[in-house]
């Protein structure tokens, strides 16, 4: 009898086992069809470009890259620009000169590192943008502090090209660059504050590049760091990405190098994503939650003061994970603040939540005070469309609330991973309309009809690009470098007094 259950439980767990191998292997071969039935690759997928920037390439010097970067471009318009025949012309290709999305249309080509001085130059300003992104991302903040701040904008490895540039990047290339370009800025600004702008992977990178100064005892590099929508944490499936392009390499798929193939039809980001490049920011992102797992009590106290803004809700990155990852292990007294942009509460909207997005934070702010200036961005009461920003670090004050003349634009739900940095004003992304546009204007393309005819997604047409709040934003940056400035005068004055 005991031997008719041990034999029966063996073959149970053998049918179970080849059962669970059959369901695996169908879901991958049903993964693997659907992926390649994707649109065909284009050239600006398949080139590989010679003179992109490694952390192998042994550069001491910021000028040595801007000096690859022009080789770079030169081999851009060689092999693809001059390369690219269509049969039926683009008005919205990117990669067809004189196109509405030609990149050369605009009186700065913003896909490029760009260095604004100032004799008046009262601090140094880096700034770097996100995946798949272009310094234009930040050339709002660029052009608000190009007379206060000497101005460097850096294009991070792999951007500003074509898609194919972040197929075989890493993270070490990007912090590679970022060491080369906050080294020139030393030099060229000494004994004067250095800030750091950094959206999304580029907060992650600005992050990155104090968390290994101080792992090494050397000392911060920055005296604030301010980051838009930044990658502290992803999504599970991000760690997936890898094991994607490990399966495309195995089967010699090249499409499965892609999470999403589309029309290149933004002059200055990639529509098109290399299945890399989610992989790149998860490592980076892990690194960094290694360097602060490592950190002790002291070590913290010299991470410079943080400033971040985020929305409650963002598609691309984890809005909680800001929170839970990083404000909440940073130490007080640091002048370390956390803006939240919460969605917009208005009567119908909230029927129409799936769950309360800031339910999941309420945790984190249980205790009466908290070690960070936390500023929750929402409808005001009173008002409904209008909105205030209520402090909330301490809960002993609850009459800490200041009403703004900003309101939620008319159906308009949220703020998005891709919003914060763009105002109103944002020819590219914003909602004005230009009578005659001579450029493509992003912001304006809402088309109405039925699903699944456009290669432009109906999700990317609707998600929210700019920023309401824009002005509200860029106070508390003001206020916030203006803070630090003063702190770092007296810091290097500090010594002459006592003498």
């Amino acid at each position: 009898m005991r031997a008719i259950v041990i034999g029966s439980t063996k073959h149970f767990l053998f049918a179970a086992f080849y059962g669970a191998l059959g369901i695996a292997l169908a879901l991958i071969i049903t993964g693997v069809w659907l992926l390649n039935a994707r649109p065909n690759l284009s050239l600006w997928h398949t080139t590989h470009l010679t003179s992109e920037y490694h952390q192998q390439s042994g550069f001491t010097d910021f000028s040595q890259y801007l000096q690859l970067e022009d080789k770079l471009f030169a081999e851009v318009d060689q092999q693809v620009y001059r390369q690219y025949q269509p049969e039926i012309a683009s008005p919205i290709n990117r990669y067809e000169r004189h196109s509405l999305s030609d990149p050369g249309l605009w009186q700065q080509n913003w896909n490029r590192s760009f260095e604004w001085k100032s004799p008046q130059a009262e601090f140094g300003l880096l700034l770097l943008h996100g995946m798949s992104d272009s310094p234009y991302v930040l050339s709002h903040l660029a052009q608000h502090y190009q007379h206060q701040a000497h101005v460097l904008g850096l294009r991070l490895p792999g951007h500003g090209t074509i898609p194919s540039g972040l197929t075989d990047i890493t993270w070490p290339d990007l912090a590679g660059a970022v060491s080369l370009a906050v080294a020139h800025l030393s030099e060229q600004l000494p004994g004067k504050p250095i800030y750091v702008v950094g959206f999304s992977t580029g907060a992650a990178l600005a992050l990155n590049h104090e968390l290994e100064n101080i792992s090494l005892q050397k000392p911060p590099s920055f005296d604030g760091i301010i980051m838009l929508s930044p990658a502290i944490g992803l999504a599970p499936i991000a760690a997936g990405a890898y094991w994607q392009a490990q399966l495309g390499k195995l089967l010699g798929q090249d499409k499965l190098y892609w999470n999403s193939i589309q029309t290149e039809y933004d002059p200055f980001k990639y529509q098109s994503f290399a299945v890399n490049a989610g992989d790149v920011v998860y490592q980076l992102t892990q690194r960094n939650q290694t360097l602060l797992a490592a950190l002790s009590a002291q070590q913290f106290t010299a991470i410079p003061p943080i400033l971040t803004f985020q929305s409650v809700v963002d598609d691309t990155v984890s809005s909680l994970a800001v929170v839970d990852l990083l404000y909440q292990r940073l130490p007080a007294n640091k002048d370390h603040q956390l803006v939240l942009f919460d969605v917009n509460r208005t009567r119908s909207n909230n029927q129409l939540l799936f769950q309360d997005p800031l339910a999941s934070f309420t945790p984190f702010w249980l205790a009466a005070t908290l070690p960070y200036r936390l500023s929750l961005l929402e409808n005001d009461p009173q008002s409904d469309r209008y909105v205030q920003v209520r402090e909330l670090a301490d809960k002993s004050i609850t009459d800490n609330v200041l009403t703004l003349s900003l309101e939620w634009p008319k159906d308009v739900y949220s703020l998005s991973h891709v919003a914060l940095s763009f105002p109103i004003e944002d020819t590219l992304y914003g909602p004005l309309a230009e009578d005659k546009p001579q450029k493509i204007q992003i912001g304006r393309a809402i088309y109405q009809g039925e699903r699944g005819i456009f290669s432009v997604p109906a999700d990317d047409m609707l998600r929210q690009k700019w920023n309401p709040f824009y002005p509200y934003m860029m106070s508390r940056i003001d206020e916030f470098t203006q803070t630090h400035q003063s702190e770092s005068v007296l810091d290097n004055q500090s010594p002459m007094i006592s003498q």
